[in-house]
This record gives C-alpha cells, structure tokens and sequence, in this order.
C-alpha cells in the first residue's frame, strides 16, 4: 500500500527587516511530517537566482529537496515582506509573480502524484493559472487522497478557485475564520457550518481549527471534538501547518479520529510554545502538554 505523502505548493523567503526565514505553508507542514516520520515529498518551483540557490540549500538541509523543486529561469523567487503590527500580528505582502506561479505538470511531477497516498495542497498557489491548472490536473489524474488545507491569504484566491479546490478534496482543513467566511448565510454555529459546507461539497471529513479552543472534525457522518490545551504561549507561527501534520500523520498509519485529533491538537499547542514555524520537537514536552488539563 502506497505511503508517501505529496505536499504540492508554494516555498518562499518571509521577510522581516534585515531577517529572512524560509516559508510557505505546503513547506512547513512538509517539514512538520519528516518530524513525525512520514515519508514526504516536496513539490514546488524557485527562481535561478541567489534567493532561489539559498531555498534550495535549505530543502536539502532538511531532507525535502528533490527533482520535484522545479527551476524557473525567468521568475523570481518569492520574497514576502513581513509587517508586524504592536500585538505582534503579521501581515503578509507578496509579490506579483513569482516562480511558485509557474509550477509545470512535468513527468517528475506527474509520477509522483500518481505514487502518492496523499496530496496536500492549498489556495495560494493556485493564485496563478499556470500552477492552479497543473494542481487540478493532478488531482483528477491520482486516486490519492486529497487534503485541501484552505490557507486563505486575501486578496490571493477567488471564490470559484476555493469550489474548485473543495469539490476535488477528501478531506478538506481551514480555520473558524475561514469557515465563516465561506459557509454564508450561517447562525455562526459550528456545527451548522460544517454541516452546510459538507453538503455542498460531499466532502468526506472536514476538519475546523479553532485557535486555543482546539479542534472540531466531521468524518463519516460523525463529529470529534477536542477542547484545546492550557499552554504558555510564545507565538503562534506555524501551529496550524504542525496540526495539519500530525493529521495526516494518523491518516496515513490508520488511526482512530478523536486519536488523530487529539495528538494533532497536543502538537500545534507544543509548536505555540516555541518562537518560530518548525521547533524540533521534544517528545517529553509534548507529552506532557498531552497530560494537561485541556481548556475548559
């Protein structure tokens, strides 16, 4: 039975100030499953430029660079300027387009789609025609499951890209934001929300992240819950990619939901206790965060 999981996406350089760190959701859960043991593969474009040779360098010092990181020799490489406001929120300003716009369905690509258990994808990518068409081609050409992590980075996406995306999906994760802004016309309860987006796009398990509240999942016509951990925050940069992991991590070894949801919820709360998107993870840490008492 097939294993490997193909994360499918943008990688670029987050820039802030004189500091730049390496980035982009599809990359960061990529990161987050070699943590967790998962055989992963990493598919993306940089330009042929010195920000491009660095990301490169980068891939291949964390176990994620291979012929699938495709070369543009016309497009830049991305580089996204970071602000940050006085609570420390960011906002992200990207470029026009970049190298991840022009990702190629090439026979590379188009085998490894085919090889994979699962593809993880998301909404920025597809910003671009070029990328978003070679994304749909593959999802209709695999039988993997499909994970469609919403990501929705304004003014990057259009309502018809997020239909087109969802109805491809198995699984389909976005956060209570997200959810209220794509399920319309709802009470604002969270359950209703679910229950009308399923409808609408058959989806087989949706999964609505809720910040420190935790997780919601409905998966075969069942809900999981799971309340969310007490934890000393120090940012919460990349929590999401670290839960999205860990849920694909319990799909890919078959385990039981509220299993996957909880163990998930214990790693995006252990990532928020630690500056920056893919802390090393400590498993005494984290297993003690699975110990505590979950917020009421």
């Amino acid at each position: 039975m097939k294993k490997q999981v193909l994360c499918f996406g943008e990688v670029l350089w987050d820039v802030i100030g004189n500091d730049k760190k390496a980035g982009g959701a599809p990359m960061n859960v990529a990161r987050h499953l070699v943590q967790q043991h998962v055989n992963v593969k990493f598919a993306s474009r940089v330009g042929a430029d010195e920000p491009g040779h660095e990301l490169t360098g980068f891939l291949k010092d964390n176990g994620l660079y291979s012929n699938l990181i495709q070369v543009d020799e016309k497009l830049p490489t991305c580089e996204v300027k970071v602000k940050l406001d006085a609570q420390g929120q960011a906002t992200y300003v990207f470029p026009e387009r970049t190298s991840w716009d022009n990702i190629q369905p090439d026979k590379d690509l188009v085998e490894a789609a085919k090889d994979a258990s699962s593809i993880v994808f998301g909404s920025l990518a597809c910003r671009d025609k070029v990328t978003h068409d070679t994304l749909l081609n593959l999802l209709d050409e695999t039988d993997a499951v499909k994970i469609f992590d919403v990501n929705l980075r304004p003014p990057h996406y259009t309502l018809a890209t997020i239909e087109s995306l969802a109805a491809r999906a198995s699984v389909i994760k976005m956060n209570e934001e997200e959810a209220n802004l794509l399920v319309g016309g709802s009470t604002g309860d969270i359950r209703e929300m679910i229950t009308e987006f399923r409808t609408k796009y058959h989806t087989k398990t949706i999964c609505v992240t809720r910040g420190e509240k935790g997780a919601i999942i409905w998966h075969d016509y069942e809900f999981f819950e799971h309340p969310g951990f007490c934890v000393d925050v120090e940012d919460t940069v990349g929590a999401g990619d670290a839960f999205l992991a860990s849920f694909i991590a319990g799909i890919v070894a078959n385990k039981p939901m509220q299993r996957i949801l909880d163990n998930a919820c214990a790693i995006g709360a252990y990532v928020t206790t630690k500056r920056g998107a893919n802390p090393v993870y400590v498993q005494d840490e984290i297993d003690n965060i699975k110990k505590s008492v979950t917020v009421k």
